[in-house]
């Protein structure tokens, strides 16, 4: 099923456009670590030749524990984001948590991604949708696909037709999601691109009390059961040292895997096709 073309920098997501690469470590941990992945991802992405989004969280509002690292904040996260926009020559993306972080964000990403948690919140979207980027909305976990139509109508009301959907999994009792890949085809009758988060699909949320954890071990099945369903994006968090991740370490893709990964990707994309 095709959906429209989104325009990120000089590249299209989805209306049956190559798959796209939006990755990157959870958060923003230090300027350096922030540009090195950026730097070695889009290394990787290009011998392999994926259109590539660089992604890191300026803060993470919604940490388990008020003791968890939260990241540099909105004004040093998006400096950090804008040198690297910059410097490497690739779009970026990061969430929003408010509607007073709109207008900031929108100044350096190319993408403004709103947690699942916020997905419903009308306020939020229609502020992300006047900024001007692509907003890309995460499905809550407690949302079935078919309500996504709702969250698109209150983009559109405020004329965005720039609109990324993303599955990350679903609420399967406590601490566990699943994904049911109807989903994808589902959320594309929408008429736009499904991006597939394969690292927080296999997130067990607060699974270890005071932080999450995770079974990366199915990141590659998942991935590839997706972008069999159709997925015109992937979403990974990628990281040198998973083991030393200061957010959702457990669900990371390491770094010197996703060369691996990405070749595997290609074949079942051009099998797909």
């Amino acid at each position: 099923m095709k959906t429209k073309k989104i325009s990120v920098d000089k590249f299209y997501i989805g209306g049956g456009s190559p798959i796209a690469l939006i990755a990157g470590p959870c958060v923003i941990e230090s300027e350096k670590n922030a540009y090195y992945h950026a730097k070695e991802i889009k290394k990787i992405a290009a011998k392999v030749g994926f259109r590539y989004i660089f992604k890191a969280s300026y803060d993470k509002a919604n940490r388990s524990s008020i003791a968890s690292f939260r990241g540099p904040g909105l004004a040093e996260g998006l400096e950090i984001l804008g040198k690297i926009r910059k410097d490497l020559k690739v779009p970026v993306l990061s969430d929003v948590h408010a509607e007073d972080q709109v207008d900031a964000a929108a100044e350096v990403l190319d993408v403004i991604q709103i947690p699942a948690f916020l997905c419903r919140q009308t306020d939020i979207l229609v502020k992300a949708a006047r900024s001007g980027r692509v907003v890309n909305v995460k499905k809550g976990q407690f949302m079935a696909p078919h309500e996504m139509g709702n969250v698109v109508s209150k983009i559109e009301s405020a004329g965005c037709r720039k609109i990324l959907l993303t599955e990350r999994g679903t609420s399967f009792g406590y601490n566990t999601l699943i994904n049911d890949f109807k989903c994808i085809p589902i959320m594309k009758k929408t008429g736009y691109p499904v991006v597939y988060d394969a690292t927080h699909s296999v997130q067990r949320p607060a699974g270890k009390g005071t932080s999450s954890g995770g079974d990366s071990e199915f990141i590659v099945p998942l991935s590839m059961a997706a972008v069999a369903c159709g997925a015109d994006a992937l979403f990974l968090e990628v990281h040198e040292n998973p083991a030393k991740a200061l957010s959702d370490g457990p669900n990371m893709l390491k770094l010197s895997d996703l060369y691996k990964f990405l070749k595997l990707i290609q074949k079942i994309e051009k099998a797909v096709k």
